[in-house]
């Protein structure tokens, strides 16, 4: 009997699939293995990179640029700065007017040429791979007018370690301007400690000073002032002022 009822059970085994076959050798049970996550890069809180205008023609700008971040958090150079006529096209980066690549430094200086005199412009940064930057839009920077001025200065007060200058502007071109840019270099440590009538945009050893608000615009033969005060470790050279570059 109870051999009838094993028969009956094997049968019904082979029947379902459920038996192996006859000296088969059973495998053991595989288990899927579960991937590993894929790490996240934490990137510090820091610009890519970061530029300005440092440098301007009637049809150039020079933009100084720093690379803060390498990837996965930044960018490796060259970098491409490209240029665009509104800050609404640079947000957008639609139009771009002009670009210019840099060299394969981290930091350094691009000139964008071939631009429009006494034109505002926006710049924005990118690789050459096409990894745009979303952070930095730069701008408005304006090329110099064609009009031509000179600048003269008058020392008011001299001592040793500083004195006190008077810059005059003067519009020696046929058309008015829209601005001015007058520029000198230092001849030893010199330093601005106070300016009126003009803006300082650069005051390291290469200073450039720029029209204030109210003064910019000069017609032919015109003229207008701004001052400095001066401080230095000795005695000055004093200022040699050119004007439009």
């Amino acid at each position: 009997m109870l051999r009838t009822l094993g028969a009956a059970l094997a049968a019904a085994l082979a029947l379902t699939g459920l038996a192996a076959p006859a000296g088969a050798v059973q495998s053991p049970a595989v288990t899927a293995a579960t991937p590993a996550p894929t790490p996240t890069v934490a990137c510090p809180p820091a610009l890519p990179v970061s530029g300005q205008v440092t440098g301007t023609t009637a049809t150039s700008l020079t933009i100084t640029y720093w690379m803060l971040l390498s990837p996965p958090c930044g960018y490796d150079p060259p970098m491409v700065v490209t240029l665009f006529a509104s800050r609404e096209d640079a947000t957008g980066w639609r139009d771009p007017v002009a670009e210019a690549v840099s060299k394969a430094e981290r930091s350094g200086t691009v000139t964008v040429e071939g631009l429009t005199p006494d034109t505002d412009y926006w710049f924005r940064f990118s690789d050459t791979q096409g990894h745009r930057d979303p952070y930095v839009i730069g701008g408005p920077a304006r090329t110099l007018s064609t009009s031509t001025c000179a600048a003269t200065v008058r020392i008011d007060s001299r001592w040793y370690g500083g004195f006190i200058a008077t810059v005059t502007v003067r519009n020696t071109g046929t058309e008015s301007t829209r601005g001015w840019l007058v520029s000198w270099r230092w001849t030893a440590d010199e330093r601005i400690e106070s300016i009126w009538g003009g803006v300082a945009e650069r005051a390291g050893e290469n200073v450039t000073v720029r029209n204030a608000s109210w003064n910019g615009t000069l017609a032919p033969g015109a003229s207008t002032t701004f001052g400095v005060l001066v401080a230095a470790s000795s005695a000055s050279a004093g200022i040699t002022p050119i004007c439009g570059r």
